[in-house]
Formats: structure tokens, sequence, C-alpha cells
């Protein structure tokens, strides 16, 4: 279990989500069923590139490769009666921009309907896949650097202007075993 980080930055929370992504890619990718030391390596190590700015957040150009060929839901992995749909949904700010569209059936579509995706997956008792989460949390930091949110004292955010909801993005992640890269076929 991680020990409780105080961020002092909107920007720390949220480099601190993303380099858990990639610790539990890392761990997902090797198999193991909990987190090892090499895990955690790469979660500091990443943590404390994003903060100095030695390391950068990949591009979404690298989660459209991803996406490409992939004509499954991202949610469920189901293959029937694709639509189109938005990971930060338009009644909240979020774009029709080819970042924030994504495939889902129909029935995961209307279940989320206008939903921010991590509000619909916890409502759903779920952690969304990692892939997706990735693709999210580049959105949302790239949204906080565009509007200079990045260096905001992190219990101001309720005052900001933000499309989702950062009190729900995830501070802890579950162990690699019961995480998936994709949505399940």
């Amino acid at each position: 279990m991680c020990k409780k980080i105080d961020f002092k930055t909107l920007g720390e929370k949220l480099y601190w989500i993303y380099a858990n992504i990639a610790m539990a890619h890392v761990a997902l990718d090797h198999n193991h069923s909990k987190y090892q030391r090499l895990d955690y390596m790469v979660r500091a190590r990443l943590y404390k590139g994003l903060c100095t700015g030695t390391m950068r957040i990949g591009t979404l150009y690298d989660d459209e490769k991803e996406k490409l060929g992939n004509d499954i839901c991202c949610y469920c992995g189901s293959g029937d009666k694709l639509t189109l749909d938005h990971l930060i949904p338009r009644k909240n700010g979020g774009t029709d921009s080819g970042d924030n569209i994504v495939y889902a059936c129909r029935k995961c579509n209307s279940s989320k309907s206008s939903t921010d995706l991590i509000e619909w997956m916890l409502r759903n008792d779920k952690f969304p896949p990692l892939l997706i989460l990735r693709r999210y949390m580049k959105i949302v930091i790239s949204f906080c650097e565009v509007n200079d949110y990045m260096d905001k004292d992190y219990t101001m955010f309720e005052e900001l202007d933000l499309p989702f909801r950062i009190d729900l993005l995830p501070y802890r992640f579950p162990n690699p075993g019961e995480l998936r890269l994709r949505a399940a076929n």
C-alpha cells in the first residue's frame, strides 16, 4: 500500500495518477499479480521526472495507434452496435476532437450517457482499462496545461472551471491481477 502524499499543486496530483498508470502498465507487462519493486521504481522515476520537467507525458498520437484496428467497445470489449462516445462529455466541456472520442457499444454508451468516464466507472464499481484511463489523463493534463492550472494549489481545485472531476480521479490502483490493459473481449 502506498503512503499518502500531500500534493501542493494540481500538477503534482495529476502526475502522480499518470505515474500510477505507468506502474500498473509495467506490472501487467511483467505478469505481476502484486506490485513489485520494479513497478514502484518506474512510478517514482516517472513522477519525479514529470514534476521536475525532465520527462514528458507521451502524445495522444501514441494512443491513436492503440485505437486503430480495435473496432470494439473500449469499455466492455463488445463489437456489437458500435457508436462513438466522448470520454469527457460535451455537456461538461469535452470536445469533438478525436482525442476525446472512443468506440463504445450502444449499451455502454447509453449507460454512460453524458456522465464523465471516471464517475460512470465508479458508479458501476469498475476500474477503467488502463489504456482508456491513460488517454483520459492525457486529456485532463493537457487541459490543465493549456489553462495554466498545473501550478494551482491542489486544495483549490473546486474553484477552477474544470470539465472533469478531479476529486474522483484514482489515487490508488488495484493490484495488477485486478486490472485490465484494454476492454475485455
